[in-house]
């Protein structure tokens, strides 16, 4: 078994019209991994800035590397994040950690994901202490992982489940054999309802599930009543495969 200076590590950002935040985002990140950027359909000079992180990065001989992928059009988290995952899946990485491009998420917490037990295919940054979030944003979290936990369950009875905290954060290190399954496989869900499908599938693949408490920042974000829609369609769907 690897010890923990052997593994590589990758860091996977999706992006869309980040400009204000994507370069301390990804510079913070570059101290302790390789980052993976996918500008998914950026209209602002979000790709321009990443070009330039490269650049730099080659002439000081950064330790760690940035890769862009770019989509021409907004593809949306699912295919960003997927597009990600491949290229670390091809790559041999041992980790992959999704992280938000808009400092949402602390990258100076990147150490506690890489330092977790590495038998742990799944480790999610539970939102305990969380600034700034509306309720409305509370409310539907923890109505995800009602949800969430109730599809994974193993009876109809059983409401709990494996009574995961924070089923739809976003800040989560990801073993090379989960991120193998989530990069192959055929995604439904169109936004934030990622997250949701990505632990399903995990989990009902048997891989082990564990959670670190993250200080999580809410600012700006996409999520409207069409995202809102998505991930009630997409919870309706995990409860009507539950296995039993």
């Amino acid at each position: 078994m690897k010890t923990k200076s052997e593994r590589k590590y990758l860091v996977v950002i999706p992006a869309h019209d980040e400009e204000e935040t994507i370069h301390e985002v990804v510079t913070r990140a570059l101290r302790y991994a390789d980052v993976s950027v996918t500008d998914d359909g950026s209209r602002d000079a979000t790709g321009q800035i990443l070009k330039n992180i490269r650049k730099e990065c080659a002439s000081s001989r950064h330790p760690h590397s940035i890769n862009i992928i770019t989509h021409p059009k907004a593809t949306h988290i699912p295919r960003a994040i997927q597009d990600g995952m491949r290229y670390g899946v091809s790559n041999n990485y041992d980790f992959i950690v999704t992280m938000d491009a808009g400092l949402s998420h602390d990258p100076d917490a990147l150490p506690e994901f890489f330092g977790y037990d590495a038998g742990i295919d799944v480790v999610i940054g539970s939102r305990e202490n969380a600034q700034n979030v509306p309720l409305y944003r509370r409310a539907i979290s923890r109505m995800g992982a009602l949800v969430v936990n109730y599809s994974l369950s193993p009876s109809y009875f059983d409401l709990a489940g494996p009574g995961i905290h924070d089923c739809t954060s976003g800040y989560r290190r990801y073993s090379l054999r989960a991120a193998q399954l989530i990069a192959s496989a055929r995604l439904i869900s169109e936004s934030f309802d990622f997250h949701m499908e990505a632990l399903s599938i995990c989990v009902r693949k048997g891989m082990l599930v564990a959670e670190i408490p993250i200080r999580y920042i809410f600012s700006n974000s996409s999520f409207n009543g069409k995202v809102l829609k998505q991930a009630i369609q997409f919870g309706l769907h995990l409860i009507s495969t539950k296995k039993t």
